[in-house]
């Protein structure tokens, strides 16, 4: 079976930047809610793109947000869609197949979603001036394309260089991030919003996790390629 990721120096530069691209969301999310203190922000209720809200106290989709730390959030995501993209284009062969084109896609639309929610923001001024729609396509690309990427990376984890084990869990985590995006819709759309941010997190926490536990795979597995001693062949055709 062939693989499907490139080898050498920028794959395993590639899988760091996937891996690095949720650490740095996550820290920037803590760091930003962490100064969210006018009410305490409460990761079950608020929404996860009020953080990324810059600007004066305001309401917004049902909620008063204030977020004094909201363009490190912003940030946040613009460098984790960038770094996903890059990361993917290092990591894996689309010469090899449909497979790693189509996690590559995947990867474009995901990584583009998440910069397009930091870059628009969730605001009642872009509500009013239809540039919510953006942030809206990012936020939902994103939740789709970011949990169909971990199912496809998954099944062809033998491909990458993942455990069964490992395998199974990107599969695992993609289903359950596709299985929880209906229920987040539809505790939005039928405006009960109950703990909509938990609703939320249950989508977006799996992509990222998915993300981290590939990045982390692919790299490991290129630093001990790069570390094994060579085969008598391989000395052979290096001399």
């Amino acid at each position: 079976m062939n693989p499907i990721v490139r080898s050498g120096a920028a794959a395993r530069a590639g899988a760091l930047f996937i891996l690095l691209g949720p650490l740095v969301s996550w820290t920037a999310e803590f760091v930003t809610a962490a100064a969210w203190q006018d009410p305490p922000y409460s990761p079950l209720y608020n929404w996860v793109s009020h953080l990324g809200l810059t600007g004066p106290p305001q309401t917004a989709f049902g909620q008063v947000a204030h977020s004094p730390l909201g363009a490190v959030m912003d940030t946040g995501w613009v460098v984790y869609g960038v770094l996903l993209i890059v990361g993917a284009f290092l990591v894996f062969d689309p010469r090899q197949g449909v497979r790693p084109t189509v996690i590559v896609t995947l990867a474009v639309l995901a990584g583009t979603g998440v910069s397009l929610v930091g870059i628009f923001q969730g605001s009642h001024a872009n509500v009013d001036n239809g540039l919510i729609a953006f942030h809206t396509f990012g936020a939902q690309g994103v939740m789709l394309a970011g949990n169909l990427m971990a199912i496809a990376v998954g099944s062809g984890g033998a491909r990458i260089g993942l455990s069964r084990g490992r395998s199974r869990a990107m599969v695992a985590l993609g289903t359950a991030g596709l299985v929880a995006f209906p229920l987040f819709m539809a505790d939005v759309l039928t405006g009960w919003m109950w703990n909509v941010g938990m609703f939320e997190r249950a989508v977006i926490y799996p992509i990222m996790i998915g993300h981290a536990l590939l990045g982390s795979t692919v790299a490991a597995a290129r630093r001990r390629h790069a570390n094994s001693p060579l085969t008598p062949l391989d000395t052979r055709l290096a001399s």
